[in-house]
């Protein structure tokens, strides 16, 4: 199966090198680039323009990804390249030549390495690049003004005797360390053959009707890993390798969730790597990358649900529970210590961004907002903490958080529900403003909550014409006049909004309807691809066309109910 690089990155487990269709937006000049997506999601990273040329000219090409190498074809030949390492590419071509084309900033060089390869040193990447010809010759256009190179290009030719082109671009920081390549360009490419059929082999099983989502899920997933580095101190699964090149506190959970059966120690990774950087008041950031954390916003509280989730479906150790119990603790009690403001009031949010719901309408009104989706998940991380405490043989402590769940949920009920719906607070006073699905959130709770309310809660879901589409539900009422079709979280179908309300609805005992649900997604997914959202009328995918959790989710969602 292949896929459009104008959507789908070309990458592989581990590696900061990405091959990505880029705008003129983005880039300057539209086109595929050979990318760092090192330090965060703010840049493009891009480092090289790769064209193909014949005769000194480029030409047009169509270019595929393919799990294990993108082909870029044209009308008399081909070039291929695929990831033998991390941290280099290799690539073989017949009868075109590669054009590398260096995105140039201040200070960034070239030079003649030795008698066949050049280096260039892109200060504006932080990083060095070796380019070595294997087969065909080298040509480097580079200029030389006092400080730096305002035009570097390397073309790559190919040898006249049979037409065939190959060479390497590896990444360095440092040092140089030459390598022994494979033997030939095709055993390089078996060896990534066979670690992507590992990974393809512990992929969540799905029904057939499902195999086009699941080989493009599955794809996506192994090739958004990044190896630790810097800030990062556990292999982390991006949310994309396009452009949205970090890991969120929250995102990373649902990825934990897919991995959790049949590869439970890189899921333990994805749970455990924004507790390794958790600030001393508890707080976790909103997002890493190899360079900093972002802590101003954070994200919600769902690490507890899904610890719970993933305990109910792997065994882990005591010493993991361990690991993670007073981390939990911590996060849990930060609510209380530093977003509570009075006795009256419950955990706030300080803006949309906290909810991860960024612009909802229940924070149209105005921040900060108290809202009953957190609580909610506040109460299921005291009972999961409750959960653990009695397996650390820490028994009062259990007692104790399952007395505050129980507490806070009363008092959750008391502020939040006025007898027909759940409603938001702006300063104590109620918010008046659309019609949002995130005020559904407390259905996670299932029946912990008092029968009348839960049954008003899926009424509300299940009513046609508001939230529920063909292709799942929507994120703000189609009725209401803040819904927009690409409305980010004014209307779109989320992948991590409907993992919760289906998992809600499931312990709720509405099964069949969380099943038409999953149904609903995993269909929309497998047509349109793992995008960051979707037109809830349409089920077109929006934005980034390569997101992990949303490739997570309909794993998940596919192994369990379809």
């Amino acid at each position: 199966m292949s896929f459009s690089i104008e959507q789908i990155p070309f990458s592989r487990y581990g590696s900061f090198i990405s091959i990505s269709y880029l705008t003129k937006r983005r880039s300057g000049k539209e086109g595929i680039y050979f990318r760092n997506i090192r330090k965060g999601d703010d840049r493009s990273g891009a480092v090289f323009k790769i064209d193909l040329i014949e005769d000194g000219q480029v030409v047009p090409f169509t270019a595929r990804v393919h799990p294990t190498y993108l082909h870029l074809k044209t009308e008399k030949g081909f070039m291929k390249f695929v990831f033998p390492e991390e941290d280099y590419v290799r690539f073989y071509g017949e009868n075109v030549g590669l054009r590398l084309s260096l995105v140039t900033g201040y200070y960034d060089n070239a030079f003649r390495q030795d008698e066949k390869r050049w280096q260039v040193n892109a200060f504006s990447q932080g990083m060095r690049y070796m380019l070595s010809p294997l087969q065909g010759d080298m040509h480097v256009d580079a200029d030389w003004e006092v400080k730096t190179s305002t035009r570097v290009i390397a073309d790559f030719l190919p040898q006249k005797s049979d037409g065939s082109v190959e060479g390497i671009i590896e990444e360095f920081l440092v040092v140089y360390e030459p390598k022994t390549y494979d033997s030939s360009f095709e055993a390089a490419h078996e060896r990534v053959k066979k670690l992507y059929k590992d990974w393809y082999d512990k992929t969540l099983e799905l029904s057939d009707k499902y195999d086009a989502g699941k080989q493009l899920a599955s794809y996506i997933t192994w090739s958004t890993v990044v190896k630790p580095e810097g800030y990062l101190p556990r292999e982390a699964m991006y949310m994309s390798k396009n452009w949205m090149t970090n890991i969120w506190s929250w995102d990373n959970c649902f990825n934990a969730m897919a991995l959790a059966k049949n590869n439970p120690e890189l899921a333990w990774d994805q749970l455990m790597i924004f507790f390794d950087t958790q600030d001393e008041s508890g707080v976790l950031a909103d997002f890493i990358n190899d360079q900093f954390a972002y802590w101003n916003c954070s994200k919600p509280p769902v690490h507890g649900w899904t610890l719970n989730w993933m305990m109910e479906r792997t065994e882990f150790s005591k010493e993991k529970l361990e690991e993670i119990y007073e981390p939990l603790v911590k996060w849990t009690n930060w609510f209380k210590n530093h977003r509570t403001p009075n006795s009256d009031s419950l955990p706030l949010y300080h803006h949309g961004n906290d909810s991860g719901w960024d612009n909802s309408t229940v924070f149209d009104q105005g921040i900060p907002v108290e809202s009953p989706d957190l609580p909610a998940f506040l109460i299921l991380q005291m009972e999961t903490l409750a959960k653990i405490a009695e397996k650390l043989g820490k028994y009062e402590e259990s007692k104790d958080w399952q007395t505050k769940s129980e507490k806070l949920l009363d008092k959750m009920i008391e502020r939040f529900w006025d007898g027909e719906k759940f409603f938001a607070r702006y300063y104590g006073e109620r918010v008046n403003v659309g019609d949002s699905l995130l005020l559904f959130m407390p259905i996670v709770l299932a029946d912990r909550l008092p029968k009348d309310i839960l049954k008003k809660l899926i009424q509300g879901l299940k009513e046609e014409g508001r939230f529920l589409t063909d292709h799942g539900l929507a994120t703000e009422s189609q009725r209401s006049p803040y819904y927009i079709d690409d409305g980010y979280w004014r209307g779109p179908i989320w992948a991590p909004a409907t993992m919760l309300m289906i998992d809600g609805l499931v312990r709720s005992g509405e099964k069949e309807f969380a099943r038409e649900l999953a149904n609903r997604f995993c269909q929309m997914a497998n047509e349109y691809g793992m995008a960051e959202n979707y037109d809830a009328k349409t089920g077109e995918g929006l934005r980034d066309r390569a997101f992990t959790w949303t490739s997570s989710v309909f794993l998940i969602l596919g192994h369990e109910y379809c």
